[in-house]
């Protein structure tokens, strides 16, 4: 797969194209739809929840961490994570703005 050079693009492509990749598996979707359920979550909660390996959950938490779509705090020895309410409008706003926009009507599209 080649490079993305998303240098060429504005700021506000990148990001929406960052916050998309984070939602684009279906097991990124299926933990986000957990921690709003239980709106806090232990790690090992989520495997038995989820049904997928520990390291599998720990990298899909990563990805969704770095997109700040979520937060952790660690206590004790596990991590608690949630929702992270900044990002989570982030979301919505940046998804919105391009589901909002309007096909071509015309008849003389495609």
């Amino acid at each position: 797969m080649g490079t993305s050079k998303s240098e060429i693009f504005n700021p506000a492509q990148n990001r929406l194209a960052q916050l998309a990749k984070a939602l684009g598996h279906p097991a990124r979707i299926a933990i986000l739809e957990h921690l709003f359920a239980t709106e806090s979550c232990i790690c090992g909660d989520l495997v038995e929840e989820i049904g997928l390996a520990q390291p599998t959950i720990s990298q899909h938490l990563k990805e969704l961490k770095n997109a700040g779509i979520i937060q952790g705090n660690v206590e004790g020895t596990k991590v608690c994570y949630c929702i992270n309410p900044k990002g989570w409008e982030e979301v919505k706003e940046f998804m919105g703005e391009l589901l909002n926009k309007r096909p071509c009507n015309s008849d003389a599209c495609c």
